[in-house]
């Protein structure tokens, strides 16, 4: 639409606005501000027009730029198609045209900056082959581009679409130098049109400098590898012979089509390859070193699923390998154990159901161990372990043989300990490092006291205390006490000692094995002897 015709309209809408105001009522003072508004929005936008135009008036084959802030608001046609071809992924207008400028007027972005208002610039390119004339008018920028040699806007077009080809390539030449993985453009027929440095020299590695010397270059995969199913990464694992030694090297390959051809890019992965061998050697050994534990092993991965077990969990579970290869849940798991009556039988099955839950939990944070009672006599301890990423082990050995012992022992110790307390001399028993370890109800009858109340360990020089509280001070103690300490040449001898009643106390010292001491105590109705350390008949 013209101007002339852009005017009419605007009267035309000012009219049909008075008619309006005219039958509402309105007053005239409403009607004046209303159409000074309108006048004036209708005369702002041809000015601006016409202030931009100006600023372009006599440049038309010129590449002359405004510029409000970052937008670009106007330019010569010339000027437009410069930054057309500058690369999209520069972002704003400026940004674009920056990218053009810049390699040819360094620093220009910060001297700009500086330019001050009403005040025009010359900057001269680096070849001192063009030069940018710029100027702030009112809110724009105006940057004017000029050859100084022919003044030619085309030239001067053709020249930055050409400095930023040329860098483009460049960049890109240096990115196939540098790049390590393997990328190269292929047609159907496995014919190679263009390969980056990583390729050629990998070519020039396993098939020979000769090879590299002619084009197009030898391809280093088949085509039947190349056209297999990706894998569920969206990659193919391939693998190429490096020089005949059985030694192979590894790369994950993606292709992406390209026309008629297609573009691969292949990744070494070696590394990955190799720690993924030594994994399952690790693996192996793990699972070789398990098969001859005699203990339970079954580890659950983080959804709680068996993710690997050992032979001795079939022997001491009866569960079948089948179903244990079937990679059960945890709670699958312990069902069947309670089929088979593997797992001590709960008051209620809902509070069974919580126990696992609890179990699990104290699994997880490395605190469940228990002992399993089962119906068939067998004890089981069980323990949970947490392991990295959520795992949960958990540990089943039979020790019903170490319980049978322990029990046994206890039994033989109460045993034991009846006969002491059926004796009516008080005994005293020591270890070799002079610790009391037994006594009888005689003894704590005799001297008043229990050493099985005490929390901690009673020496022989604790104990003599006690006795010379009630006895006379005697060097029999002392004998007693040399002897306990002693670990050669002892032979049983017996003594006696008065006690503070006035009563004799006959004192008999036998050792034991294992350096250990028993000291028996016995009230005597015969005199008392002050000069009687004798030696047993027999000892």
């Amino acid at each position: 639409m013209t101007v002339e015709g852009s005017t009419m309209a605007v009267w035309n809408t000012l009219l049909n606005a008075v008619d309006i105001w005219l039958v509402l009522g309105l007053g005239t003072t409403a009607l004046a501000a209303a159409f000074c508004s309108v006048w004036v929005l209708a005369a702002i936008a041809p000015e601006a027009r016409r202030q931009r135009r100006a600023l372009l008036d006599g440049a038309a084959t010129d590449l002359v730029f405004l510029f409000d802030g970052e937008a670009l608001v106007d330019a010569t046609a010339g000027a437009r198609q410069l930054v057309a071809a500058a690369p999209d992924a520069a972002g704003t207008d400026w940004a674009r045209l920056m990218m053009l400028l810049l390699p040819r007027f360094p620093d220009l972005e910060s001297r700009i900056g500086a330019l001050g208002d009403d005040r025009e610039q010359e900057y001269r390119s680096r070849d001192q082959t063009s030069r940018l004339l710029a100027e702030w008018r009112g809110a724009l920028t105006r940057l004017t581009l000029l050859d100084v040699e022919t003044a030619d806007a085309g030239r001067e077009i053709d020249r930055y679409s050409l400095t930023a080809m040329e860098r483009e390539l460049e960049t890109l030449r240096q990115v196939n130098e540098v790049t390590p993985a393997l990328i190269w453009r292929q047609t159907a027929r496995g014919q190679i049109t263009w390969a980056n440095r990583a390729y050629l020299d990998m070519v020039a590695r396993i098939r020979g400098d000769a090879d590299t010397a002619l084009w197009p270059p030898p391809p280093l995969f088949e085509a039947a590898e190349l056209m297999a199913p990706v894998g569920e990464a969206g990659v193919r694992r391939l693998a190429l012979d490096s020089g005949g030694k059985g030694r192979k090297r590894w790369f994950d390959c993606t292709s992406t089509p390209a026309g008629d051809e297609a573009i691969f890019v292949a990744v070494s992965v070696d590394a990955t390859v190799h720690a993924e061998g030594q994994l399952r050697e690790f693996m192996q050994t793990l699972t070789q070193t398990f098969a001859q534990l005699t203990i339970g092993l079954a580890i659950f991965d983080r959804s709680r699923h068996l993710a690997l077990f050992n032979p001795a969990l079939t022997d001491l579970t009866q569960l079948p390998f089948e179903f244990l290869a079937s990679r059960p849940t945890l709670f699958g798991f312990l069902d069947r154990l309670r089929e088979k009556k593997m797992i001590p039988e709960p008051r209620d099955y809902s509070g069974w159901r919580k126990k696992l839950l609890e179990l699990e939990a104290a699994a997880e944070h490395g605190t469940y161990a228990e002992t399993w009672s089962l119906p068939s006599g067998q004890t089981y301890r069980v323990m949970g372990r947490p392991h990295p990423d959520g795992a949960v082990a958990f540990l089943f050995e039979n020790i019903s043989a170490e319980i049978s012992l322990t029990r046994q022992f206890r039994s033989e110790l109460e045993m034991g300990q009846a006969v002491l307390d059926s004796l009516d001399e008080a005994i005293a028993v020591f270890s070799a490092d002079g610790v009391l370890t037994m006594t009888n109800k005689a003894y704590i009858a005799l001297w008043g006291v229990d050493p099985g109340t005490s929390l901690k360990d009673i020496g022989i020089t604790e104990a003599m205390r006690t006795w010379l509280d009630r006895s006379v001070p005697s060097p029999v103690w002392g004998d007693i006490r040399d002897f306990a300490d002693r670990v050669r040449d002892r032979t049983t001898w017996q003594a006696q000692v008065r006690l503070q009643d006035g009563g004799a106390l006959a004192c008999r010292v036998v050792p034991l094995a294992a350096g250990a001491t028993l000291i028996g105590f016995r009230r005597t109705q015969e005199r008392f002897a002050p000069a009687g350390r004798t030696a047993l008949a027999g000892a």
